[in-house]
């Protein structure tokens, strides 16, 4: 016993490659009997030194604090400054109305923020509440919390496991890990030593990890990390420091909102100046500043982009594509990299027989996924008569009666309930109508089965035929059927195998292997009962055939990828497989096309520095075995080259890479809850070409929020300019030719309605043959800031020249001012009809997008309200214009679209 004294670990570090070590070893670094376990004072002891078995928790921000920081925006600060100087000057119904907007595009951008903070208290709800441990001789249940390093745990299936252990007998066992290491199967543990200590998270067959499930067997394990020190612990580690980028279009509005102050305060100071020198009332001063600031600022920006992200996620959800985050359905549209997970997302996710080998004949298999129709095609592409084909119906018969899986019946749609390469073999053999069911109301009987474990790697059941014939029926891995098998069937005759035949077979499961198939062998042998040797019953078997089995690709992604890459996207794979698997599966698809782009395993990835890296990535097709580190280094690699990377992942393992990709996007149906949590969009059918349709509904409202933003700058600078050329043109007693509240219902009512509705606009013919948009590309490239500045002077000049012109006529300030107040409208409409587009107005019908024609119909009629009514002239102080005026107006404000776009249908000027 003194091997085992109980004495505290300093450390973990005692354990840092506990799967090198047998299971005593383990327990002697650890203090600790496996027999007994530790004594109550040792475990108190052990938890005051490590503390208790949870997740730490990160320090959140509070709501209010997280409310107050929305009102830092540059936008919302001057728009705040506004509202206060219209109260310092007695301005009520203007200060009420800025600071209502002000409060409004606060709360939408904290809404969004607060439900986006979840992912870590998820990861804290996956792990166990209670486990069953042996302490002081007897087995106890006590609080996940209260484990301790060294700890010995009793495991059965169904458990999920409490900590990170060190099995020391393991009866059978499989854990399914794909949550943490993308393992599309379960995987099957045992209690030996492992020599590589370099081995990866996924190899480690002697240990277990916290938050994984056991799926079959029994065993005990001693704990050797809890909390912050396991391997779930590491990953929430790794996601409180993955810090989630801003979006291209976070960046784009930060700097449009730095462009609008700068200009602001500009024409601020150039009309301050002007009325210092002309010896204005200061009272005025501050009122025209008010003016100004508020037509500087596009009031309904913020909001207006969060209702068009709205719509745009509305409709990706119509093709299968949450969006978590409203700034992510904007972002897609900039992805110039998809790095996509394999499993479930590029494939299937359902193992199925591709191929088989039967009777000396190689057969290829039709029908997806568990769809139970499909046929066996022989080389020359005929389909067989499986009557009289009957090596190969023994061969499936075997196949579907030694196995544990069954065909069920889930949601109206076949399923498998059980292993899934079992699985395969029951619904390849229900292709031919073959079921262990059907061969048990013929009357075959089971007299004993030996299960798979995984020394044996096979397993095997001992039957009576209906004829009175008793035969065992195995399958397993081909090297070990092969070592064990005597004969063979081909053509139906058995054949002993000679050197040349066990040649040929092998070549079968080598040109198997090639294709990345997962290979089974199937044989049989008639015994009577009383020859069977029960310890060791596959003797002298005959090989029947081997099944060529994989999760195979999606039949929709090459034409996804293929999309993609016409779009200047590159797709990436990164996977928790085996590297063959991979690659096999990237060139099927057309992810890897050509030798330059190359294939890497997590275990060259530890060797690369960061700048090795991020050179590597650049030409990197496939990415295999790699842990949650890699991916986070792999992601930060992409993003220091200037990519905007999407991510898409569905466990535990993927969380951190999720939070810090441009983009993480999160498998709806296989994804654990941390994975949802961690993304900005969901797949709704963890399907890879609903990305790149979300990518193509993103591109679509980019264009859209442009078509906006130019609608509103361009009334933005024609508000300012109709101000500046009265102060300019007026001499020293200038008048406002419109009023604040006029430009705010203008930017909110009249012209904001409307432009709403660019949202709605289809998307361009040449959308996804454009290449990705730069992360550092601004929003007035293209000729966008000279047709702004030169389209809204224009309009303000044209609506200055209306209000002079009414005061010249002897009108008064009221009637001037209405007039001017209904060109700008009515001139703003007729530039929306123009917005919609690149090239102009001839070319695109005005009827395309009826929901614009809606829109505008509304914001003419309530225009109309605002100067016929009485509440339209106490709140903007209108007064009615005669009915010539008004069509007067309506006419004249037209000019100056119609003649620039006509100018720039005649002489192909794109600026103007």
């Amino acid at each position: 016993m003194s091997g085992f004294a109980q004495t505290t670990p300093s450390v973990l570090g005692n354990v840092n490659a506990p799967w090198v070590l047998d299971g005593r070893a383990v327990a002697e670094n650890l203090g600790v009997n496996p027999e007994t376990g530790l004594n109550p004072d040792e475990v108190a002891k052990r938890l005051s030194t490590h503390g208790p078995n949870r997740l730490e928790e990160t320090a959140t921000v509070p709501p209010w604090k997280m409310l107050l920081r929305q009102f830092a925006s540059p936008l919302l600060i001057i728009l705040i400054a506004g509202a206060l100087v219209s109260v310092y000057t007695g301005h009520w119904v203007d200060a009420i109305a800025i600071f209502a907007i002000a409060v409004f595009n606060a709360f939408i951008s904290f809404w969004q923020e607060y439900k986006a903070e979840q992912s870590l208290a998820a990861l804290r709800e996956m792990s166990a509440p209670q486990a069953f441990v042996r302490r002081g001789g007897e087995i106890v249940e006590v609080p996940a919390a209260d484990l301790v390093p060294g700890d010995i745990l009793r495991i059965k299936a169904g458990d999920i496991l409490a900590a990170d252990i060190r099995f020391v007998t393991a009866s059978r066992m499989q854990v399914d890990e794909a949550a943490l290491t993308g393992e599309s199967e379960p995987v099957d543990k045992h209690a030996d030593p492992i020599e590589d200590e370099d081995v990866v998270l996924a190899d480690r067959l002697n240990m277990g990890f916290m938050s994984t499930q056991v799926t079959g067997g029994a065993g005990e394990g001693i704990v050797v990390g809890i909390g912050m020190e396991t391997e779930v612990g590491h990953i929430a580690a790794l996601m409180s420091s993955a810090k989630e980028p801003k979006t291209p279009l976070q960046l784009k509005i930060e700097g449009l909102s730095k462009v609008l102050i700068m200009a602001a305060l500009i024409v601020v100071a150039i009309v301050i100046g002007i009325g210092v020198v002309n010896g204005m009332d200061a009272a005025e001063m501050l009122n025209t500043a008010i003016s100004l600031s508020v037509a500087a600022i596009p009031e309904g920006l913020p909001t207006v982009v969060t209702i068009v992200l709205t719509l745009g996620s509305q409709n990706m959800v119509a093709s299968n594509a949450l969006a978590r985050r409203l700034s992510s359905v904007e972002t897609l549209g900039a992805t110039s990299v998809i790095c996509s997970d394999k499993t479930g997302t590029l494939t299937q996710n359902q193992m199925q027989v591709m191929q088989c080998w039967a009777g000396g004949k190689d057969w290829e298999v039709t029908g997806e996924g568990f769809d139970p129709h499909g046929e066996f095609r022989s080389e020359d592409g005929s389909v067989a008569e499986i009557e009289a084909e009957t090596d190969l119906r023994q061969m499936l018969a075997v196949s579907a009666y030694c196995n544990d899986a069954r065909m069920v019946e889930a949601d109206g749609r076949p399923a498998i309930q059980g292993n899934p390469t079992e699985g395969a073999l029951v619904v390849a053999a229900a292709k031919v109508g073959i079921s262990r069911e059907k061969l048990t109301e013929a009357r075959v009987e089971a007299l004993q089965q030996f299960p798979f474990d995984s020394t044996r790697k096979m397993m095997s059941v001992f039957a009576r035929l209906p004829d009175g014939r008793t035969v065992l029926g195995a399958k397993g891995a081909p090297d070990v059927i092969l070592s064990r098998a005597s004969h063979v069937r081909m053509a139906g005759e058995t054949l002993e195998i000679s050197p040349a035949l066990r040649e040929e077979i092998e070549a079968v499961i080598d040109s198997f292997g090639e294709k990345a198939l997962r290979t089974l062998a199937v044989a049989y042998r008639e015994v009577a009962e009383e020859d069977l040797d029960h310890a060791d019953p596959e003797q002298r078997i005959v090989l029947l055939g081997i099944h060529g089995i994989m999760d195979p690709p999606r039949s929709e992604v090459p034409i996804a990828v293929s999309e993609a890459t016409g779009a200047g996207i590159r797709t990436v794979m990164i996977t928790g497989d085996h590297a063959v698997t991979a690659q096999a599966i990237a060139e099927q698809i057309g992810i890897r096309t050509s030798d330059a782009q190359t294939v890497h395993t997590g275990v060259e990835l530890d060797q690369m520095s960061d700048q090795d890296l991020k050179e590597m990535v650049q030409h990197a097709a496939v990415f295999a075995r790699v842990t949650p580190e890699h991916k986070l280094r792999i992601v930060n690699a992409m993003q220091e080259n200037g990519e905007v990377a999407a991510m898409t992942g569905d466990g535990v393992n993927d969380a951190p890479a999720l939070r810090a990709a441009d983009i993480g996007v999160a498998m709806g149906i296989t994804g654990t809850q941390v994975a949802k949590d961690s993304a900005a969009l969901v797949l709704l059918d963890d399907n890879f070409s609903t990305i790149v349709t979300a990518v193509r509904e993103g591109r679509r409202i980019f264009d859209n929020l442009l078509k906006f933003i130019r609608q509103a700058l361009t009334a933005n600078v024609a508000e300012v300019s109709t101000i500046l050329f009265a102060f300019l043109l007026m001499g020293a007693d200038p008048l406002l030719p419109i009023t604040p509240l006029m430009i705010l219902w203008v930017n909110l009512v009249s012209d904001g309605l409307p432009a709403l509705t660019l949202g709605f606009e289809k998307a361009e013919p040449d959308l996804m043959q454009r290449p990705p948009r730069p992360r550092d590309d601004n929003l007035f490239g293209g000729g966008m800031k000279e047709r702004i500045l030169i389209r809204g002077t224009l309009l303000g000049l044209l609506t200055f020249y209306v209000f002079q012109e009414f005061l010249e006529r002897g009108a008064s300030l009221e009637h001037a001012q209405t007039a001017a107040f209904m060109t700008l409208i009515f001139a703003q409409i007729w530039h929306i009809f123009d917005a919609r587009t690149t090239s102009t107005l001839y070319r695109k019908s005005p009827l395309g997008n009826r929901t614009l024609l809606g829109a505008v119909s509304i914001s003419i009629l309530l225009s109309l309200l605002a100067i016929y009514t009485g509440a339209g002239h106490f709140v903007l102080g209108t007064v009615s214009l005669p009915l010539s005026h008004l069509l007067g107006v309506f006419f004249i404000a037209a000019l100056p679209t119609l003649l620039l776009s006509a100018l720039k249908e005649m002489f192909g000027l794109k600026w103007l």
